[in-house]
């Protein structure tokens, strides 16, 4: 998206820039200048858009003194089954690309020649056949989701307790 002639205006001044007149809400053909989110009521602290040398960063010092154990379990959740979706889209690729690469076959053909037992010959695909090894991930995907979102929510209770006792982990952020 493209904000060429385009200026944003703060919640603070919603008027013209001084005149203390309405806005029209169309920036003219030749608008450079965008309005800080920090100006005064009924001012803007102009700059041009491309970003002067002139203009200082503003630095504002944040604390993160509590974390909502509701919505790290949410975030988790959703993050833990997009890795677990992930997880078992990987297993079925790097099954198929062994099984193509013919590396079961040798597997059962180096098996063969060491256990030379034609009674009960060894077949790998006995134990890791594609449903199988499918089946196994995807529980192991499933009790991923479980654990982690437990943690999670674990962690955002203990962080709270721990913020409560030392104020929490300080930032630092700064305006480009």
């Amino acid at each position: 998206m493209s904000t060429a002639g385009q200026t944003s205006r703060s919640a603070l001044g919603q008027g013209g820039p001084t005149t203390g007149q309405p806005a029209t809400g169309t920036a003219g053909p030749g608008a450079t200048t965008a309005t800080r989110p920090g100006a005064q009521a009924g001012t803007t602290a102009s700059r041009p858009v491309g970003g002067a040398a002139s203009v200082r960063q503003r630095r504002v010092k944040l604390t993160v003194s509590r974390v909502d154990p509701w919505s790290a379990m949410k975030m988790s959740f959703l993050i833990s089954v997009a890795l677990g979706i992930a997880g078992v889209v990987m297993v079925a690729v790097l099954w198929m690309i062994l099984s193509g690469m013919g590396v079961f076959s040798e597997i059962n053909r180096l098996v063969g020649t060491i256990f030379s037992d034609s009674q009960n010959p060894f077949d790998i695909m006995n134990y890791l056949g594609f449903g199988r090894v499918l089946s196994l991930s995807i529980v192991i995907g499933v009790i991923d989701v479980i654990l982690l979102t437990a943690l999670s929510t674990l962690g955002a209770f203990l962080y709270n307790v721990c913020s409560s006792l030392v104020g929490g982990i300080q930032l630092t952020l700064t305006d480009d």
